[in-house]
């Protein structure tokens, strides 16, 4: 995703949201007319199609949610614990995990050793799944993980993220390692663009979106929200710290596969789309431990498994101290807690060749590394806890005490 363009026309469907937002703050007049714009849709475009992944692999599950893809090593006998990259399940697919040779994560993660690897490959949602909310998602993850044979290594991107660190605090035993890139976990304890976005308007201006979808978010209105119909070639070329010549074939080819995964975009339950709003953005559920989960009010401190946190500095989507923040919630020791913050935007952290070279071959040997000797899902009692882990990280003791709760 990127800066927001608007179009220079309106619905007169959607003027109703435009004065609700303006009567709330500044921000959120701004936001309403890009709202506004989102009735234009995206006329005259061609129909984009979904874009081709670069490494070998096989399909070994395919429910109605997610298929499962598997890039293993094709050998009779692969030993080891299985990695299960949770790629986001927002506007753009899966396929930013693997865009092309030399600029995919699950090459740079099988360079480093990762001998089993799977991905999540979340489908578009169809107006039959438009109540599906986040716990139908969360089920459809541990069928995933059933599958695969656990515990798993979870690696969680972005909106994968915070999925992935709910799965593990309501399924510890299920998880192995987990490693959170680019994850809104904490959305108080700093601002980002998606942020200001949530609190800045009024959930019903949220929900007229799904509206306007017959109860699906459709992915190609929001991408005219969030972005132009292109990107600029020299901007991909900053994003990806691109190596080939300009305007070589390689280059071309390139940025071929980085515009056919950035025009192709996922449709969203509106059900999920709007619980994610609400619970992850505007109430900080998770954070303030507070987000009930397949029936269960998750801890972020029932997770102890070795953790790996990875932020982008210049990340215009997720400021680095959202994820950081999870440090001071969940219930791993010091000493299985690992961080490095990389020099790129938001999406580098997936494509970018430097960071593909330098900060993945890290996690990778996370991965490989055996487990520590407390055993896999050992809690970690509150006395062996330092300081900072008994206490809640100040975003979520904030969003407590708004809510005129104990903290």
């Amino acid at each position: 995703m990127y800066d927001p363009t608007g179009r220079n026309a309106s619905n007169p469907a959607l003027l109703w949201s435009a004065a609700a937002a303006s009567a709330v703050s500044e921000f959120a007049a701004l936001m309403a007319r890009h709202w506004t714009a989102l009735a234009v849709g995206a006329a005259g475009r061609p129909e984009p199609q979904e874009p081709a992944w670069t490494s070998p692999h096989r399909i070994v599950l395919e429910l109605k949610t997610v298929r499962l893809r598997d890039f293993s090593d094709p050998a009779p006998a692969v030993d080891g614990s299985a990695a299960l990259i949770c790629a986001p399940f927002a506007l753009h697919g899966a396929t930013l995990a693997d865009l092309a040779p030399g600029y995919s994560l699950v090459e740079a993660l099988r360079r480093g050793g990762v001998r089993r690897l799977f991905v999540a490959d979340w489908r578009s949602a169809t107006p039959d799944m438009r109540f599906l909310g986040i716990d139908d998602y969360l089920a459809a993850l541990n069928v995933l993980v059933d599958s695969i044979g656990g515990p798993v290594d979870l690696v969680g991107l972005c909106q994968g993220g915070w999925l992935s660190l709910l799965y593990a605090a309501r399924f510890p035993g299920k998880v192995r390692k987990l490693v959170l890139a680019g994850a809104p976990v904490d959305v108080r304890a700093a601002t980002s663009g998606l942020s200001a976005l949530a609190d800045g308007s009024p959930l019903p201006l949220f929900g007229e979106l799904v509206q306007l979808g017959d109860g699906v978010v459709p992915g190609q209105k929001v991408l005219t929200l969030w972005g132009p119909a292109t990107v600029d070639a020299a901007e991909v070329r900053v994003l990806l710290d691109a190596r080939e010549p300009e305007g070589s074939a390689d280059f071309e080819a390139l940025l071929k596969r980085f515009l056919d995964w950035y025009v192709w975009t996922l449709d969203l339950p509106g059900t999920y789309f709007l619980d994610v709003v609400d619970r992850i953005y505007k109430r900080n559920m998770l954070a303030a431990g507070e987000f009930v989960a397949l029936g269960h009010t998750v801890d972020l401190g029932a997770v102890t498994v070795p953790l790996f946190l990875l932020a982008a500095r210049e990340d215009e989507l997720v400021a680095p101290l959202q994820l950081l923040a999870a440090e001071g919630l969940v219930g791993t020791p010091a000493r299985d807690l690992h961080k490095a913050i990389a020099p790129c935007r938001h999406i580098g952290l997936f494509m970018n060749k430097t960071v593909l070279e330098t900060v993945w071959p890290n996690i990778a040997a996370f991965l490989r590394a055996p487990t520590p000797e407390t055993g896999q899902g050992d809690p970690v009692p509150l006395s062996d806890r330092s300081p900072r882990r008994q206490a809640r990280s100040a975003g979520a003791l904030a969003a407590r005490a708004a809510s005129g709760k104990p903290v």
